[in-house]
């Protein structure tokens, strides 16, 4: 290990360049950050898991972040995670092993991450979510704040089943998943709603216990004068869209990767 005073570096660790490392920040064996990357104070990245309390012969997995990442004040990534670039996250954020998160993702402030679960591209979790493990997530995905997915369908058992949310589904605050349901593309899911059965495509599904309320292009906003959803003809701050048409966009190479 590498020490200077201000913070800890493996001598294994791969460090890009232009890297911000703050006070206090520990990095650990096998641990890769792209270049331009933040890591902020009293971060720990690459933390050990389970094994390495119990077994002499324990080499600590790889863990990358990709280039042009910021990783916010107090939070702790595990080994064996995967990042691309230009991740975030909010402060004092957890994220356990075998997490694998696409590029331009964003974590709020105080989640909770519980690992062996996949997120794709541009998806962005709001303070205090809670996401179980096996869980998968495709791309567009926006999940606010005090969500929680969860994996047990028989607590307290051994038997964890994660949920599948599809692309561009938007999970409003204080919602509850339970295990393996299916939330479909472009679905919206209301406000404090408990989801104990799958939700379809372009379906709006809200309450508790949830059921449908109607397609979400019956949905319509006071602002634009037309229907919200199909909600990407509506919002496009920071997303490969932004300052064009979404039909235009998916038109494009990059945008037809993500229809495939």
């Amino acid at each position: 290990m590498r020490f200077d005073g201000n913070y800890t570096i493996s001598n294994s660790a791969k460090i890009g360049k232009n890297v911000k490392i703050g006070r206090n920040t520990i990095i650990h064996d096998n641990v890769e950050i792209g270049d331009n990357s933040i890591i902020c104070e009293n971060c720990i990245i690459g933390e050990p898991v389970f094994a390495s309390y119990y077994d002499s012969s324990y080499a600590n997995p790889k863990t990358v972040i990709g280039a042009n990442s910021l990783i916010r004040s107090g939070s702790i990534i595990y080994a064996d995670c995967i990042f691309g670039d230009n991740f975030k996250t909010g402060n004092i954020v957890s994220i356990r092993e075998k997490s694998v998160f696409g590029k331009n993702c964003i974590v709020g402030t105080q989640s909770d991450v519980q690992g062996n679960v996949t997120f794709g591209d541009y998806c962005r979790l709001n303070s205090h979510v809670q996401i179980g493990s096996k869980c998968t997530f495709g791309n567009f995905i926006f999940i606010y704040p005090y969500v929680v997915f969860t994996n047990d369908p028989h607590p307290p058992s051994t038997e964890l089943i994660g949920s599948t949310v599809c692309d561009y589904a938007q999970i409003a605050a204080g919602s509850v998943i339970l295990p393996g349901v299916i939330i479909g593309k472009h679905s919206l899911i209301g406000a404090n709603s408990l989801i104990n059965k799958n939700v379809g495509e372009y379906e709006l599904h809200a309450g508790n216990p949830a059921v449908f309320v109607c397609k979400v292009n019956y949905i319509w906003s006071n602002e634009n004068k037309r229907p919200h959803y199909p909600w990407p003809y509506s919002f496009d701050k920071e997303l490969p869209w932004e300052g064009k048409n979404f039909d235009d966009w998916l038109s494009t190479e990059e945008g037809m990767k993500y229809e495939k």
